[in-house]
């Protein structure tokens, strides 16, 4: 019995050790294939790697970041595209919170919109007279002195002495005579002095006395203001040449400048109000009497026209006045309209975010969508989006950021995705942005002392503005723009002439456009989108003047403008970021100098 039992614990022996065995060397060994096939298809799914602080970088495999070198990170290899979910993003709510994400229901509307235009005062082109010497002649008296004198209707301008009006007396003198028997010669003879400016007392006067008058009076032919005065004391003057131009100011033109994309806007009869600088705090308002049917060439704008009674002076021709016209867009009665704060930008293609309905976690779509007219803080939607659907409008950029992290589709990867392989459009872009940074002071143009002063009264403002959007002060940022548009607008175009003329008009347009949207923008991020420009306009325009009296330092940063780089000028070589704020103040480096002349 007792060598049974032996022989039955040794057997059950040997079985647990084959078992312990087959479980640590048959077991472990499918387990460890598993584990390597689980990391393998792991490493599969993870074919795409990017970096956390620059998404747009999309490679095959693991590495570090080409721009700032960080390791990269994976994402996931498109499977979700295949199943329809590659344009969609799921955030949890903590996520959502973090962000500020914040939604609008789309509706329609009556689109309306607020139109800030600048303008000049003129003469009303109706009460303008031209008085030129109808005869050859010396100027005797002169009863005018200087130009704005002012003038009554019939008053004495000048006094001219003219043999030919001798001459044409003796005519008549002669055709009295003959005044019963001939009386169409006598008439001729009267008429040839009418044409002459002489009037019918005059005439009348030269029958009665029977000698022939030596000096003439030149009259005004209304009250008015004397706008030039082209003569002096004992000139000589011939037929056809120009004396005198005056004006009656009692009613002025107020002549607007219109953009194209302001045109559809306006029409006559539509209210506005604007003032001037030498009146703060005063504000006139009239009416559009006129639409320039043709754009200037020049300036490409269209002139918009309101009438002003003026009986006390307080306008006076020149001057420059700023003007609202509130208004709405009565071609379009009933639009889809969405917050500009809403859209974000991929070359010409313009995306929102949809919050997708009935989601256990908050999820957004992206979305590609057709733009009409600029409505002041609105956009006129013309295709993608439905009344009642619900869009961000808030934080959209952060939504965006995270669809890019998770290999979504988004707005850096909707057409580019495939292209961004191992960092090669990143390192292009700043390639690009340092090649034009270089290149800004290869065109060096002279201009005069006056262009130069006031050049840097814009360049001024400019930086007032730069300093508040790094300080994240919105008002501030809308104060300091609005001063950089009417800056803007009060510089002389005569002051840059030839090729000079046609450089400051693009340069002058390209600002006017991006400062105008600033105006009715509450959102900081949209500043800072149209700061871009302004940004690229200014480096522009004082990198081919050298105006500023000063050395300037073109900064830039590579993760502005959706980490496609941004550039902005700076009186001083410490990074104060415009772009990110606070967020990030100390973010980007000094790449280029102007330095004056």
């Amino acid at each position: 019995m007792k060598n049974k039992r032996q022989l039955f614990i040794y057997a059950a022996m040997i079985i647990a050790g084959i078992i312990i065995g087959w479980i640590i060397f048959g077991g472990g060994k499918e387990s460890s294939s598993t584990a390597v096939s689980s990391d393998k298809n792991s490493e599969v799914q993870a074919s795409i790697w990017t970096c956390s602080m620059h998404p747009q970088i999309r490679v095959d495999k693991p590495g570090k970041c080409p721009i700032c070198g960080m390791d990269l990170i994976p994402v996931s290899s498109g499977e979700d595209k295949e199943n329809n979910e590659y344009n969609k993003i799921q955030m949890s709510e903590s996520a959502v919170k973090i962000a500020e994400v914040q939604t609008t229901i789309v509706q329609k509307s009556l689109p309306s919109k607020e139109i800030r235009l600048p303008g000049k005062v003129k003469p009303d082109e109706r009460k303008i007279s031209v008085i030129t010497s109808r005869f050859s002649g010396r100027i005797e008296k002169l009863f005018v002195n200087f130009t704005g004198q002012e003038v009554q209707q019939g008053e004495k301008l000048a006094t001219i002495y003219s043999p030919d009006l001798i001459t044409a007396q003796k005519e008549l003198f002669e055709s009295i005579k003959f005044k019963q028997s001939n009386p169409e010669y006598y008439k001729a003879a009267r008429n040839k002095l009418k044409l002459w400016s002489l009037n019918e007392n005059q005439i009348d006067n030269i029958e009665k006395n029977g000698e022939p008058q030596n000096y003439f009076d030149v009259l005004s032919p209304l009250k008015g203001t004397v706008m030039k005065r082209e003569i002096a004391l004992g000139a000589y003057v011939s037929e056809g040449t120009l004396l005198f131009e005056i004006a009656d100011l009692s009613s002025v033109w107020v002549l607007f400048d219109a953009y194209e994309s302001d045109l559809p806007w306006i029409r006559k009869g539509d209210n506005l109000t604007f003032e001037v600088q030498s009146l703060p705090g005063k504000m006139f308002s009239g009416e559009v009497t006129f639409i320039d049917p043709v754009m200037d060439s020049e300036v490409r704008v269209a002139y918009v026209r309101t009438e002003m009674v003026n009986s006390d002076n307080l306008l006076k021709p020149e001057m420059f006045v700023h003007g609202i016209i509130k208004t709405k867009l009565s071609a379009v009665k009933n639009a889809l309209i969405i917050p500009k704060s809403s859209v974000l930008w991929t070359g010409k293609k313009a995306v929102v975010y949809v919050k997708l309905k009935e989601q256990t976690k908050p999820a957004f779509e992206y979305r590609e969508i057709t733009l009409g007219e600029d409505a002041g803080s609105f956009y006129i939607v013309k295709d993608g989006l439905q009344e009642g659907e619900e869009i961000v409008t808030n934080g959209v950029f952060k939504v965006d950021a995270a669809a890019q992290l998770a290999g979504k589709q988004s707005m850096m990867n909707s057409e580019e995705g495939d292209d961004m392989k191992s960092g090669s459009k990143a390192d292009m872009n700043i390639k690009v942005s340092s090649e034009k940074s270089e290149n800004n002071n290869t065109k060096s143009l002279n201009i005069s002392k006056k262009a130069k002063e006031a050049l840097q009264n814009l360049i001024n403002d400019y930086l007032l503005l730069k300093d508040a959007l790094g300080a994240d002060n919105i008002s501030d940022a809308k104060k300091a723009a609005g001063n950089m548009q009417k800056t803007l607008a009060s510089i002389n175009m005569g002051l840059f002439t030839g090729d000079l003329h046609n450089d400051w008009m693009k340069y002058s347009n390209e600002l006017q456009n991006a400062l105008k949207q600033i105006s009715g923008v509450e959102n900081i991020e949209e500043i800072r989108k149209a700061f871009i420009t302004i940004s690229n306009t200014a480096i522009a325009f004082t990198s081919a003047f050298s105006p500023y009296n000063k050395t300037l330092f073109i900064q830039h940063c590579p993760m502005a403008n959706n980490n496609k780089g941004a550039d902005w000028m700076s009186i001083s070589k410490e990074i104060r970021n415009p772009y990110f704020g606070k967020a990030m103040l100390k973010c980007g480096s000094t790449i280029k100098e102007i330095k004056s002349n």
